[in-house]
């Protein structure tokens, strides 16, 4: 029987490679004439087909599945175009011949109005955000909130790991559950495959839904490396949002030896814009977990008592019927404690803008001070690139600061090549020295930034799906470069000496991973 399957094999071997040729043919046929690459993207999948033949081509069939991709998301995207909020606002600040009234909107109202026309992201006014730097604190904060959950509690992760962390996390969720609050936990089929068959039956049993988004099909193994679910969302009630760059694991809480401590950055969010987390859950949920949300009016009930959500159409006066006016006190209730303009923008293979990375873009182009930059990987395509490299030449302080260590070597060397030409065009670079750094957000002249679940790299602009909140607020964006700054005291200045002095092993990784770079 061993005998029989090996000369299989071989057999199949054999076949493979007498085929490889006509098997590479094929393969450019599609990707140059069937598939809508970047020109870059395009020469580098041909030429790791042809000088790295066997290899190329599973790396093709595991990396490079654009060929299905509409298939795969008609029905996600059908959820997506469930906007009218967006066009109803739209309409509404094209009628009225401004931008409501909150601070920084004179110079950024531009801005919220593209992000509003053409990503759908909804601008809310009633907000309140604290931030969290440190695991520990971010979860502990979390658990005193799901155990003052009345309604429901809607979690999303891209990873979540069974160890001590979930398992601390399970009996407030089933105790909650048990007391009539509707928990969802929905994980990514790759972050989350090793999330054992017992554990999800446990959870089952206590009346916990749970969904994968893209699941292995062959126990742990998963295929599907594009088109991850990167976001990590966790809604209370409608009231309280959190979204960031920390995952469910103990590496998350600096308990991982090979990292150490852990530094991230996540929003907790309360108001307004926690509806608009809500929203982006639901249209996952739908689809990973074939469950229509939006069919529950009781888990949007809080949009028709927000003035972001209650705008009156063109040419109506007051409150639209059937919602109410909100005062300050259910403001209050609300977490509502001052006009802080918040936009939740997603992004994803399923849409057809690169929302993140355009709303990037229109930042760096708007910075007349400053921009700070914090992400584990740096692999910008040439728009990003460019739009740096010209605010550090025009005098903007551009400041980058990435991990000291990888954990993905060929995105961090690939990172690395690209500090190079920060360098060079003006811009102060900097690696994290006290452990792993995680966060990933955009701080722009101390009046907006941008946090969230993307890495400034292309797999996040085109690859997974992605979600960030950009603030339009000085308080919170001060309060976060106050972070940015404290962490330079941890990190070592990559100087153009400190970069020229890099031995002939680093250059060599840098200019192969370089070469990869379309497809980190």
């Amino acid at each position: 029987m061993a005998q029989a399957a090996f000369r299989q094999g071989t057999e199949a071997w054999s076949w493979l490679m007498g085929h490889l040729l006509y098997i590479n043919m094929f393969l450019s046929i599609v990707i140059v004439f069937f598939q809508r690459r970047d020109p870059k993207a395009v020469w580098t999948w041909l030429l790791l087909l042809y000088f790295v033949p066997v290899f190329g081509f599973f790396f093709y069939l595991i990396f490079a599945q654009d060929y299905h991709k509409s298939k795969m998301f008609r029905i996600k995207e059908v959820g997506d175009r469930l906007s009218s909020s967006a066009r109803y606002q739209g309409r509404f600040f094209k009628h009225s011949g401004k931008v409501i009234e909150i601070p920084l909107m004179e110079d950024y109202g531009d801005l919220a109005g593209y992000n509003l026309e053409l990503g759908g992201s909804v601008l809310t006014f009633n907000n309140r955000v604290e931030v969290f730097t440190d695991g520990k604190e971010k979860f502990a904060d979390l658990c005193r909130e799901m155990e003052k959950a009345r309604h429901f509690i809607h979690i999303q992760y891209y990873i979540i790991r069974d160890d001590e962390l979930f398992a601390s996390m399970v009996p407030i969720l089933k105790e909650r559950q048990s007391r009539g609050v509707e928990v969802r936990i929905l994980y990514d089929g790759m972050g989350g495959r090793f999330l054992p068959k017992r554990r999800l039956r446990e959870l089952k049993k206590a009346g916990i839904r749970t969904a994968c988004f893209f699941p292995p099909f062959l126990g742990r193994l998963n295929l599907r490396v594009n088109y991850r679910n990167h976001r990590k969302i966790v809604v209370i009630d409608g009231r309280i949002g959190y979204v960031g760059g920390f995952n469910i694991g103990r590496e998350y809480l600096g308990k991982n030896p090979r990292f150490g401590y852990w530094r991230d950055t996540h929003l907790k969010i309360s108001g307004e814009a926690a509806i608009s987390l809500q929203i982006r859950f639901a249209l996952d949920w739908n689809y990973a977990g074939k469950e229509n949300l939006f069919l529950n009016s009781h888990y949007f009930a809080d949009c028709a008592g927000l003035p972001g959500f209650g705008v009156p159409s063109p040419g109506q006066e007051g409150p639209q019927e059937g919602k109410k006016e909100v005062n300050p006190e259910e403001a209050q209730s609300h977490g509502c404690v001052k006009k802080l303009g918040i936009q939740i923008i997603a992004s994803g293979p399923d849409s057809l803008r690169r929302q993140i990375r355009d709303n990037y873009l229109r930042l760096f182009h708007k910075a007349r001070n400053h921009i700070y930059i914090q992400t584990p990987y740096f692999v910008p395509d040439d728009a990003v690139l460019s739009a740096l490299k010209i605010a550090a030449g025009s005098g903007v302080d551009v400041r980058l600061m990435i991990p000291c260590k990888p954990d993905h070597p060929f995105v961090y060397w690939a990172t690395y090549s690209y500090v190079g030409e920060m360098i060079a065009a003006g811009a102060r670079c900097y690696t994290y020295e006290n452990g792993f750094l995680h966060a990933k957000g955009v701080m722009v002249d101390g009046h907006v930034s941008c946090y969230g679940t993307a890495n400034m790299d292309i797999r996040s602009f085109e690859l997974n799906f992605e979600v960030n909140a950009t603030i339009y607020d000085d308080e919170t964006t001060l309060c976060l470069e106050k972070a940015f700054l404290e962490d330079l005291n941890c990190c070592r200045e990559v100087t153009k000496p400190v970069y020229a002095s890099r031995s002939l092993g680093v250059r060599i990784k840098e200019q192969a991973s370089r070469l990869l770079s379309p497809l980190l």
